[in-house]
């Protein structure tokens, strides 16, 4: 049995997606963004009280890329992996833990727009300098995508689940202004069942705005 501890808008979409994509059987217990991670129940799934967690088998994971690991190795090695040995083996490898560059800067973002609820709390600069660097991965991903409609030559893969997970948080912090081969790479991944369907209700959404000049603090 394969459960996964989950936060709607958060990493956690990510292994949410990717089990979509392998067409297992899985379950998925919610939670909200708040102190329940900290629960000494939760902590012992997921010591830094952080989302996700997956259990599987007797067995329970909690980091995105270790997940991404395991799931691909053990449902899809070929498919959506690359095996020890193959010649894409680096490049995934790469791009499913580059995902962690850009989460990041989207999350040092949502503590200022959405964790930090006064404007005394917040740092215009700390606010410009993440969404510069988002640019800085998004031109990244861009860059890769020159030729190829994924991000690996063999296909579709967990490498774009990783990463395409990122960019749809980063997109509430950044545009796709300049950056036409990662909307065209966007717009082919995000049409998928299996993003789709990791997508949050309308009632659990974490983001309920965009945020695309983060130098002007918000009023109120």
């Amino acid at each position: 049995m394969i459960v996964l501890h989950h936060c709607p808008q958060t990493r956690s979409m990510r292994p949410l997606w990717l089990l979509h994509e392998l067409g297992v059987d899985f379950e998925v217990r919610t939670y909200p963004f708040d102190k329940t991670l900290r629960s000494p129940a939760f902590l012992a799934k997921s010591p830094a009280g952080r989302v996700p967690a997956l259990e599987i088998g007797c067995e329970t994971l909690f980091e995105t890329g270790a997940i991404t690991e395991v799931l691909c190795e053990r449902f899809s090695p070929d498919v959506m992996g690359r095996p020890a040995g193959h010649a894409e083996r680096g490049a995934w490898l790469s791009w499913v833990h580059f995902s962690e560059t850009i989460s990041q800067h989207a999350a040092a973002l949502t503590q200022q727009h959405v964790a930090l609820r006064e404007d005394h709390m917040r740092s215009a600069w700390v606010m410009k300098l993440e969404a510069a660097r988002i640019g800085k991965c998004f031109a990244a991903l861009d860059g890769r995508l020159d030729g190829r409609d994924y991000l690996l030559d063999g296909g579709f893969s967990a490498a774009d689940v990783s990463c395409g997970q990122a960019v749809y948080l980063a997109r509430y912090f950044a545009t796709f202004d300049g950056f036409e081969r990662l909307s065209d790479w966007y717009g082919r991944i995000s049409a998928r069942a299996g993003f789709r369907a990791s997508l949050p209700a309308a009632e659990e959404r974490l983001f309920l705005q965009t945020f695309f000049a983060p130098w002007d603090l918000p009023a109120g």
